[in-house]
């Protein structure tokens, strides 16, 4: 059958206390497809984030004296820079119009993963933040589909992501649950028989790239996704951080 993606259509715009795992089983009968076992349902990071509160008023921020010098260094709002870094453990590299950090989470990014696009602005300037937890917030919509549902699916929490070397954003995952993230093929042998030493598979990450192609980055509307024919080789309990760099491999500090 190979692999399929199938848009989750229908979704409300979510808001704070939202319980996003009863609103996709409550939309299901009007789906185009079955919920099948082994599906993987994609969620973007910003539904999740707004169900659980992570929005900010920037009015409500008040910068510190490093978040204002920074805030002039890179030319952006100080509120901003502030939330910026109360969210990450380092600053990685900083030029006129470009933060990067390392979030406490372990991800490298912009910004921290804070974003000012496709949240409401009504109240006045804010920004959303990445889950508390990501990891858990998949184990929850995943406990509470299969619970309600009988049906044993996997969960990839996805953002999107630039990488230094290219133009274009992807998709990466910052929460999985029954789902694998990491295919380890080393001292497994490729069609020559060689013995293969570094080759590992990102397949959460695949997973969530290959989603957004129904998902879309602006007015689409659709932030959740259903990949089907994926088939788990690997383990799949596995934490997102398992896909982090070790700060000791890291060649660019």
């Amino acid at each position: 059958m190979g692999i399929t993606i199938q848009q989750f259509e229908g979704l409300p715009l979510i808001e704070p206390n939202d319980d996003l795992a009863q609103i996709l089983i409550d939309l299901l009968p009007q789906q185009q497809f079955q919920l099948k076992e082994h599906d993987i349902l994609v969620v973007a990071q910003k539904i999740v984030s707004k169900a659980e509160g992570r929005q900010v008023l920037l009015s409500e921020v008040s910068p510190s004296f490093k978040a204002i010098k920074l805030a002039q260094e890179v030319e952006k709002d100080a509120r901003l820079v502030e939330v910026i870094l109360q969210e990450s453990t380092e600053i990685v590299r900083k030029k006129k119009g470009v933060l990067i950090t390392r979030h406490r989470l372990g991800h490298v990014s912009a910004n921290a993963g804070v974003d000012q696009s496709n949240i409401s602005h009504e109240a006045g300037p804010s920004a959303l933040l990445l889950p508390l937890d990501p990891d858990e917030s998949a184990r929850k919509i995943q406990h509470q589909i299969a619970q309600q549902t009988g049906v044993d699916v996997g969960v990839v929490i996805s953002d999107s992501a630039n990488r230094p070397w290219r133009l274009g954003s992807t998709s990466i995952t910052i929460g999985v649950a029954n789902c694998t993230v990491l295919e380890d093929w080393r001292s497994e042998q490729d069609i020559f028989g060689r013995t293969l030493k570094i080759t590992m598979v990102n397949r959460a990450d695949s997973i969530a790239t290959a989603a957004n192609l129904v998902m879309g980055e602006t007015t689409e509307q659709i932030p959740v996704a259903v990949v089907r024919g994926i088939p788990n080789t690997f383990p799949n309990d596995q934490s997102v951080k398992v896909c982090h760099r070790p700060l000791s491999e890291d060649l660019f500090r």
